[in-house]
């Protein structure tokens, strides 16, 4: 459904995970999700769209730059104070971006929306849990702790769980300025990225070939490294 949002300014943006609010002054707010294909765009007016209008999701002109959002997942108008933003408010985990999230506190709240048997690649990416992670992150974050992504949460202990979340925090905190993801630094020709998209290359540690699946609920693509993690019980932190 279309909503018209002529003559009303933007009061504020902030983003939760991956779910982007912007607040109107007359109260409302709209929520949109990326998903796997969706992005934002900034054009000057009369300038040429990179993607057909007929994608856009989203048109916000303010006069000197039109912004439009192309290929939502999600697209949803709520109220400040309202039923669904609180519902959301309550639902949605604690922002691995946000300098105060307690990270300590995940453990707990992991196994409260997860059954024993859940995968961990299902964990890391369950939004209720904590928000942010996506695809490559969750192979990058269990790779570089040394977890297969079929482990199941019964199997893994408190500690070992934070430090995937710690893990997790870190790399997208270090990701915040734009451009290509990079959990790997290395100054050499390997690429910036340990184990996602490199099915059946050696692995950057041990030579390996690297395995690939669609892992989980969601049949996620997810990699990992068969040697560095191991089937069932991770191994201890390198």
């Amino acid at each position: 459904p279309k909503a018209d949002l002529r003559g009303l300014g933007v009061r504020s943006v902030h983003a939760q995970g991956k779910h982007l609010f912007i607040g109107f002054d007359n109260g409302q707010l709209l929520r949109n999700h990326l998903g796997m294909w969706g992005s934002w765009h900034s054009y000057r007016p009369g300038e040429d769209w990179l993607r057909p209008k007929h994608r856009a999701s989203i048109v916000i002109d303010v006069g000197d730059r039109v912004y439009v959002c192309f290929n939502a997942q999600q697209v949803e108008m709520l109220r400040e104070g309202g039923v669904r933003n609180r519902q959301l408010a309550a639902t949605l985990g604690p922002d691995l971006l946000k300098s105060d999230v307690e990270v300590s506190a995940l453990p707990l709240r992991a196994r409260k929306l997860c059954s024993e048997k859940t995968l961990v690649a299902d964990v890391l990416l369950n939004q209720k849990v904590a928000c942010g992670i996506g695809t490559v992150y969750k192979s990058e974050t269990l790779f570089l702790e040394n977890m297969h992504p079929m482990t199941q949460l019964g199997l893994i202990e408190d500690p070992e769980l934070m430090a995937l979340y710690e893990r997790a925090a870190q790399l997208l905190n270090a990701n915040t300025h734009g451009g290509p993801r990079i959990t790997r630094r290395a100054s050499d020709d390997a690429g910036h990225l340990w184990v996602y998209g490199r099915t059946a290359q050696p692995c950057l540690r041990c030579d390996a070939p690297i395995a690939s699946k669609m892992v989980g609920i969601a049949q996620r693509s997810t990699f990992w490294c068969p040697r560095c993690q191991p089937v069932g019980r991770s191994l201890k932190r390198s």
